[in-house]
């Protein structure tokens, strides 16, 4: 029961994560962006994120399974400053409107979840292999909030 109730716990922080940066809408300031011809429609964000929240919050449990606080304090830690990176980025490009400062924050982000993978992988393989579509996909977030801001300055 313990192990069924922390994969949940596990879940619903990372999807709460999620939820919390879902606050900030693309809307209609996003849309009037000029945007690269290689942007995802609009309706591929929500799943795709939506199943790397699973993905992250699985390989969080896997971690605080195997090796508890206590034995993964740091590589937990980082997956929390991750979540709030992850949420803050949404605040400064969809909220503040701020795709400059989201670009720099992004790049913070993605060297946080490779740290975290890395951290993850030494703790058990499987962890660190489920934070790979993530970091993937900050990588093409990355490349996407450059090309955006390039397009709109």
């Amino acid at each position: 029961m313990k192990i069924a109730l922390g994969l949940l716990g596990w879940l619903v922080v990372s999807l709460a994560a999620g939820w919390i940066g879902s606050r900030y809408i693309p809307g209609e300031w996003y849309a009037s962006l000029n945007k690269p011809a290689w942007t995802p429609p609009d309706v591929i964000f929500a799943p795709v994120w939506t199943v790397l929240y699973v993905l992250m919050g699985t390989a969080a449990w896997l971690v605080w399974w195997r090796a508890g606080f206590a034995g993964a304090g740091v590589p937990l830690g980082l997956f929390f400053a991750q979540l709030i990176l992850n949420g803050l980025w949404s605040y400064l490009f969809f909220g503040l409107h701020r795709i400059e400062f989201a670009f720099l924050e992004i790049l913070a982000l993605w060297v946080t979840i490779l740290a975290v993978t890395v951290l993850f992988w030494r703790e058990d393989w499987r962890a660190g292999m489920l934070m790979i579509p993530y970091l993937a996909w900050v990588g093409f977030a990355s490349c996407l909030n450059f090309a955006l801001w390039q397009l709109n300055v």
